[in-house]
């Protein structure tokens, strides 16, 4: 089947799978691909968050260096 639409065997197989947790038919614990999306969504606006408090606390480093003076 995989060879008639063009795709691997197992890049079929994992859309099978996926497919099947889609459905809420996976084991426990695996991810629908809703949740890996907001996993996904998550981490980076976690990163960046942590990039942002990072510029901050440089920048507060900065100014109390700055007003010591």
């Amino acid at each position: 089947m995989a060879r008639e639409i063009g795709v691997s065997a197992e890049g079929l197989r994992n859309w099978v799978m996926q497919d099947t947790i889609d459905r809420g038919q996976g084991a426990p614990g695996e991810l629908t691909s809703a949740e890996r999306e907001e996993l996904r969504r998550l981490r980076r606006q976690n990163r960046e968050q942590a990039e942002t408090i990072e510029v901050l606390r440089k920048a507060a480093v900065f100014f109390a260096k700055e007003s010591d003076r």
